[in-house]
């Protein structure tokens, strides 16, 4: 089984508990931050009713991104996966 190590990230005000691969903390700890710029970006250019509204904004506009490459550059495929990963998470909580 390989070296995971639990993390703690903070996105849009939750916190939610990974475990990754020691050498991915970097790049998890890099993306969260520019989610979390993009989520305030959109907070405070767009009304919205919720944070989920702009969590959903952020989304959108980090997926759309690739086709500009600008995705590319902090590695799509791990950043889809791990974006599915808090996806699923923010699902849970909503739904408990």
């Amino acid at each position: 089984m390989p070296n995971l190590i639990p993390v703690n990230i903070l996105i849009a005000d939750r916190t939610y508990r990974l475990k990754i691969e020691p050498a991915d903390e970097e790049k998890l700890r890099k993306t969260v931050k520019f989610i979390n710029e993009k989520i305030m970006e959109f907070k405070t250019n767009f009304a919205g009713k919720d944070m989920q509204d702009y969590i959903s904004m952020a989304f959108l506009w980090f997926a759309t991104e690739q086709s500009d490459g600008a995705a590319s550059k902090i590695g799509l495929a791990d950043v889809a996966e791990k974006l599915q990963t808090i996806e699923g998470l923010i699902d849970k909580a909503l739904g408990a």
